[in-house]
């Protein structure tokens, strides 16, 4: 069962975020957060990483050093590590995107399980958005994301693999959906 942290952490997620929509769009950000929540506790995550799915993006985008403290202070160590290694980044400017990609991926491949657990509920609420936002936007959706098409389906592969590498819980998922936003971004014959 839930408690009252997770209450906690779904209203702290939502104020953190309360002015971010996500890219390209007008929705607000904590429709992402409260997907990969739910994700997570329907691929078996307890109540910590459901947390750190509420709160999986608070470091890199709403604050850096700041933001990890807060989260150690309200929500523990346990917590708060899972959060970083959903991190790849906390530095501002941020470093070039591909390298700290395959920064990430490196690290993620060695993360433990809840990390890695978190990470792919992650990519599959963004994989399942952007294949969604595909079929209404064409290849206009690309523009939003700064490794563009052959980056972000390059990103996303890798991701499938390094998951499946022992399998996080929603790796198969996850293998479908980047398959379908691969096949929908093929070029016609």
């Amino acid at each position: 069962m839930l408690t009252a942290r997770f209450e906690d952490a779904l209203v702290y997620a939502a104020r953190l975020h309360a002015a971010q929509k996500r890219k390209g769009s007008t929705i607000p950000y904590i429709s992402h957060l409260l997907g990969v929540a739910s994700l997570v506790l329907e691929y078996g995550g307890g109540e910590d990483e459901a947390i750190a799915g509420l709160l999986h993006d608070a470091v890199e985008d709403q604050g850096g050093a700041r933001a990890r403290s807060g989260i150690l202070k309200r929500f523990g160590p346990r917590v708060t590590a899972i959060v970083d290694g959903c991190t790849d980044t906390d530095q501002e400017p941020r470093p070039p995107w591909r390298p700290r990609k395959e920064r990430f991926l490196r690290e993620l491949r060695a993360a433990p399980g809840e990390v890695r657990l978190v990470v792919a509920c992650d990519k599959l609420h963004n994989a399942r958005a952007m294949a969604r936002d595909y079929r209404v936007c064409g290849e206009a959706v690309w523009s939003r994301f700064t490794g563009g098409r052959e980056g972000t389906l390059w990103y996303y592969r890798a991701l499938v693999e390094v998951l499946s590498d022992p399998p996080a819980p929603p790796a198969e998922e996850l293998a479908r959906a980047v398959s379908e936003l691969e096949s929908l971004a093929a070029p016609s014959p």
